[in-house]
């Protein structure tokens, strides 16, 4: 099993290492001691959290985080704030080594306090911006990206990610917990190091709420036996000519009606509403198809290829979560091997996007691309429980 440690940086806040599991059950695992490389930063008492507003307009939640502007920005590698600890670079991370850390953002968009958002919202309605944020590093190395990591170590990612989805949720006011990675330069990352995020947002994002009123009607009209997105998966599944690859417990897919450029779901063949219910075997085999996804999408061209992997989870709502479906979606605004598709007014203003390639031209170069025989390796046997 993943051996999880907790500890507490300098300001107060919590720090996660989640280190691999070993295949070798006689190691005992890995016993860490934080005590041992406590953090001797000294460093500001944290930030009150920003403010959200109410758009009247749309009926959305706005969150306003000015204390975000002084936040690092693409440091050099020798002082990058989630490398190891050295004695030149203090960073974020107090031990010499790690395998995978998640700790709270120190310029949190959303946080530290928690709380539900005001009721009866309207024009002029502010509130505190009440949530969690925070950061998931994949690896010590301070270059290459998720690709390229073994499969065990994909696989403590994500026990991480499942573990920190149980957690969050249970947290008072959280009503949806977003884990997602933003990769490359084009995509707007602030940190080369190979890393992702988790989000605990006080209400449900306007991309939820849309999709969970659509698998909400979908479900009340199959009076509860039928799901909109399990009912997408099998029809995709039947079709096979946008099919990516499909495994016993999960299949990937380019959606019929793809957005971006590069757009590929990734679903679980079970209803479940989130990382945090998916059993040992499913998250075994997630970390093997996940890699294998991220490998084919950068095998298209010669270069590696930005991309935003979101992880759709069923929000925290009474009405929603019946008929929440756990799935993936990851796009890119790749278009070419020199070319990004850019939001401009139809996409960006309007919402209404227009696709410069067909999903079924898209899936069959991923079915095909070759892909290093290093991404197919299993896990090594006994390595996960």
């Amino acid at each position: 099993m993943t051996h999880i440690t907790s500890t507490n940086l300098a300001d107060g806040r919590e720090l996660l290492y989640f280190d691999d599991a070993r295949a070798d059950a006689s190691t005992g695992g890995t016993t860490r001691r934080p005590e041992e490389f406590p953090d001797r930063r000294e460093l500001p008492v944290r930030s009150e959290p920003g403010e959200v507003r109410f758009d009247a307009l749309t009926g959305e939640w706005v969150a306003v985080a000015a204390h975000r502007q002084s936040r690092t920005h693409l440091p050099p590698a020798d002082q990058c704030p989630i490398c190891p600890t050295t004695p030149a670079n203090p960073s974020e991370i107090p031990a010499p080594d790690y395998d995978v850390v998640v700790f709270e953002n120190r310029f949190p968009s959303l946080g530290p306090a928690l709380g539900p958002v005001p009721a009866n919202a309207g024009w002029g309605t502010t509130g505190t911006a009440f949530g969690r944020c925070e950061v998931v590093s994949f690896t010590p190395e301070h270059t290459g990206s998720f690709s390229g990591l073994s499969e065990v170590r994909a696989r403590t990612v994500v026990e991480a990610w499942a573990h920190r989805t149980g957690a969050l949720n249970a947290l008072p006011g959280i009503r949806q917990v977003f884990p997602f990675e933003n990769r490359g330069a084009d995509i707007g990352v602030t940190l080369h190091h190979p890393h992702g995020q988790i989000y605990a947002y006080p209400y449900v994002t306007p991309r939820a709420a849309v999709m969970g009123a659509a698998a909400r009607k979908f479900f009340d009209d199959a009076d509860g036996r039928q799901t909109l997105t399990g009912s997408l998966l099998r029809s995709e599944r039947e079709d096979g000519s946008r099919m990516v690859l499909e495994g016993e417990n999960f299949s990937a897919y380019v959606p019929f009606a793809a957005r971006w450029p590069l757009e590929v779901h990734l679903v679980p063949h079970r209803q479940v509403p989130d990382l945090a219910a998916l059993s040992g075997e499913e998250k075994d085999e997630l970390a093997h198809v996940y890699l294998d996804l991220l490998k084919r999408l950068d095998a298209l061209y010669p270069t590696p290829t930005p991309y935003i992997s979101a992880w759709h989870q069923a929000p925290l709502d009474d009405l929603l979560r019946p008929a929440g479906y756990l799935h993936l979606q990851l796009t890119s605004p790749r278009r070419a091997e020199d070319k990004l598709k850019y939001l401009a007014g139809s996409e960006a203003a309007m919402g209404a996007f227009i696709n410069d390639t067909t999903p079924e031209l898209v899936a069959e170069r991923l079915r095909t691309v070759t892909v290093p025989a290093s991404a197919l390796k299993p896990l090594p046997e006994g390595a996960h429980a």
